[in-house]
């Protein structure tokens, strides 16, 4: 199919989808689209039993995305660039200790649970799944999703250091769960006798913190380059360059585009670009990349739903989905409590803050596009269609309940 038929449908059907949504359904847009995009999706599937020529584009349209590569390669620098640069550095910096250590060390329990339970109870049922490979499922489905925590988040009743936290995490741990996944996809390929582990965390280190310092650099320069002019136009094309530098550059020397994205947002959006005071520069740039992100979310989720069309093998694994579900939102309330638990003395965090960050821990198309990454196993549907299912829970189900569970939990308490 060609490319600019697949960009036209992609438009076309988004917009068909969110008018629907805003018109008639008022529901949360991420929640909306998603439910219409996999409603879609199954009349598309049966249509195409009984008549092919009538699904015939939007089969094509889900068949010709590379959805993968998509959002790993070309989407996910965008939308995660928009979510920095317009998160309240001031709060983050309150923030960060909490942030730091749910991005990171909480993903790695996160993974390490998710892992030895999945191992556990697929022994119990007899489901042949090597250790190696539930740790694998675990990396991919442990960092939450900024993309659909922000887009539900927004308008939710949450008290502002959890807002803070929530965004702030899901923000940094998408780095280390990639970094984390790409690491044990090289066991399962090579052996764990054959990966020099010291070399691995060399690795692994310069992943990390030579995204942090690459985006650091860019983000300061570009936020100088965009200070020194009041031409709009300029400043729009400044920002949209410094995605793409950091996109190529830390492919070329191997590191983190997550992270070297977000910390080149939190640089050239935390301080005002503004010229005198009367200059509306920053403000407008922060509408404008607001606006990119929904755009960006709205198809986003539009391709998650359609991706139901590939996958036939989802009525053979609803017990995976299952299993998955209540592994991952075990090992979440697990890998929060545990390292908070330490924090508790010196962090306005409570163990109903905990349930919230669990319930409000979503998983969106990351997580799906690292599924989709995997090489052909005997385990690869399994994950995938586990992943799928645990995506369309936490969107669905936590998203549409987030707000009860947190006006359950703070019934006398007001946002600041």
């Amino acid at each position: 199919m060609h490319l600019f038929l697949i960009i036209a449908l992609l438009v076309i059907v988004s917009a068909i989808y969110s008018y629907i949504n805003a018109r008639w359904l008022k529901l949360p847009g991420t929640i909306g689209i998603m439910s219409l995009a996999i409603l879609g999706s199954i009349i598309t599937i049966v249509v195409d039993k009984v008549d092919p020529r009538s699904a015939k584009y939007l089969t094509l349209l889900a068949t010709n995305i590379n959805f993968s590569t998509t959002v790993l390669n070309i989407m996910l620098g965008f939308l995660l660039f928009a979510s920095a640069f317009n998160l309240n550095t001031k709060r983050l910096k309150k923030e960060m200790r909490p942030v730091f250590v749910l991005s990171t060390i909480g993903v790695i329990i996160s993974t390490a649970i998710f892992g030895s339970l999945l191992y556990w109870i697929t022994g119990l049922l007899d489901i042949k799944m090597p250790y190696i490979y539930c740790l694998l499922f675990g990396a991919l489905v442990s960092p939450t999703d900024p993309v659909a925590v922000g887009a539900i988040i927004t308008k939710s009743k949450l008290p502002n250091n959890l807002e803070t936290i929530i965004s702030g995490e899901s923000l940094f741990n998408d780095g280390i769960g990639l970094v984390l996944f790409i690491s044990l996809l090289e066991i399962t390929q090579s052996g764990v006798d054959k990966i020099d582990f010291s070399k691995a965390v060399m690795l692994f280190a310069q992943e990390v913190f030579g995204g942090i310092a690459l985006g650091a650099v860019t983000g300061f320069l570009a936020h100088r380059l965009m200070k020194s002019i009041n031409d709009f136009q300029t400043i729009v094309l400044v920002s949209f360059a410094l995605v793409m530098v950091n996109s190529l550059v830390a492919t070329y020397l191997h590191l983190s585009i997550p992270l070297a994205v977000v910390t080149a947002g939190l640089f050239a959006g935390g301080r005002s670009i503004n010229v005198d005071n009367n200059d509306h520069s920053h403000q407008a740039l922060e509408k404008f990349w607001t606006l990119i992100d929904e755009i960006l979310n709205t198809m986003l989720f539009v391709m998650i739903g359609l991706q139901m069309i590939n996958f036939p093998f989802l009525q053979h694994y609803w017990l995976s989905g299952a299993i998955g579900i209540i592994v991952i939102l075990a090992a979440r309330w697990c890998s929060i409590m545990l390292p908070l638990t330490f924090l508790r003395r010196s962090l306005n965090v409570n163990y109903g803050s905990i349930n919230i960050l669990t319930w409000a821990g979503l998983r969106g198309g990351i997580s799906i596009a690292l599924a989709l990454s995997l090489p052909a196993s005997n385990h690869r549907h399994f994950i995938l269609a586990g992943t799928y299912f645990i995506v369309i829970f936490s969107i669905i189900v936590q998203g549409l309940t987030l707000n009860k569970v947190i006006n359950a939990i703070y019934k006398d308490h007001a946002k600041d």
